[in-house]
């Protein structure tokens, strides 16, 4: 029996796992898990095989919301935070859509939503 959690670290990628299956017990009594997941950071297809009777390491991954203030022309963004400080250490990808949304520019209100995981990893959504 596979228990698998959201985010699973499938060769140290944080993902979410969008199928799984698994094979009947062979000849040497072990069931095999097929994981088929989605990096969260950069959207990659994965997939990984493992025995049903070895654990999965689930990191935490964190998701922060603020409110947008200004997006400089090098890409970094202002946030607001909760209690009221800015956050100015996130850079917009550069293969990302964020700066076609024209909501910013016709100043509505927008919010950035920051997933983190294993300290270092970010991603930034902007809706």
């Amino acid at each position: 029996m596979c228990l698998v959690k959201s985010y699973p670290e499938l060769t140290s990628f944080v993902c979410t796992v969008v199928e799984v299956s698994t094979s009947k017990t062979g000849k040497h009594d072990h069931a095999k898990c097929h994981f088929v997941a989605i990096d969260i950071l950069n959207e990659k297809k994965l997939e990984d095989i493992v025995p049903s009777s070895h654990n999965c390491d689930v990191p935490h991954v964190s998701r922060t919301d603020y409110q947008l203030i200004d997006i400089s022309e090098d890409r970094f963004v202002s946030l607001l935070t909760k209690n009221g400080n800015t956050k100015d250490d996130l850079k917009l990808p550069t293969d990302d859509a964020l700066l076609t949304q024209d909501g910013f520019a016709k100043g509505k209100d927008l919010v950035a939503s920051v997933m983190s995981a294993m300290g270092n990893l970010k991603k930034i959504e902007i809706f």
